[in-house]
């Protein structure tokens, strides 16, 4: 079996891989977004900067690795960001932000954009990569006032990307949206099987 290594420290992306029969090798590549954004410059679209982040994120990753992983492995790096008002917004640095954040959003509608880098390893070596971005339209009720304010005293709009999450606390404040689910959780499946299977591996290879 190939084994999967999910570069990622985010629970909601092993929660998206073991829910879907898949348990992956968890590895955090702590690479500094701050540097890789300001490299790509003033304007970079959202489906560049969230590509290049989960690039940058799986190549750090592959220099973490044991060799008895790296001998036969794929690695999975991934960025999402909610692209609202022209901007892309990551995880809101604190409270006063995650609030506004919530203030400019709520009655509206965003795109939320996952990148997504998988990488294919043979004996410690990248023979193969695959990157593309997944988007998905969110929209955004408008919470009680009260409600907000437990919402962000929670923690959660501090640990993900835009400031809500929709399978967690924050799904109570989103009304619907247009796309795939899991890419707003940080990981879309279908486009995930799709990058695999352009690598030549079915699921079934990765433990499915």
């Amino acid at each position: 079996m190939t084994r999967l290594v999910l570069g990622s420290a985010s629970p909601g992306r092993l929660k998206v891989l073991r829910q879907a029969g898949v348990d992956p090798l968890v590895v955090v590549s702590g690479v500094d977004e701050d540097a890789v954004v300001a490299a790509l410059g003033a304007d970079a679209g959202p489906i560049e900067v969230t590509t290049e982040l989960a690039t940058a994120k799986a190549n750090r990753v592959v220099n973490l690795l044991e060799p008895a992983i790296s001998s036969d492995c794929v690695v999975i790096g991934c960025d999402s960001m909610l692209h609202i008002d022209g901007s892309l917004v990551g995880k809101p640095r604190s409270i006063p932000e995650a609030r506004q954040q919530w203030v400019s959003m709520a009655g509206r509608s965003g795109q939320l954009y996952t990148g997504h880098c998988v990488l294919r390893l043979h004996d410690g070596t990248v023979t193969e990569c695959e990157a593309e971005s997944a988007t998905t339209t969110v929209y955004f009720a408008s919470p009680a006032e009260a409600d907000l304010d437990a919402y962000i005293a929670s923690g959660e709009p501090l640990q993900v990307a835009g400031g809500f999450t929709i399978d967690g606390l924050g799904g109570w404040f989103v009304e619907g949206i247009e796309g795939d689910p899991s890419n707003v959780v940080g990981l879309s499946l279908p486009l995930t099987r799709q990058l695999l299977a352009r690598l030549g591996l079915s699921l079934t290879e990765i433990g499915f």
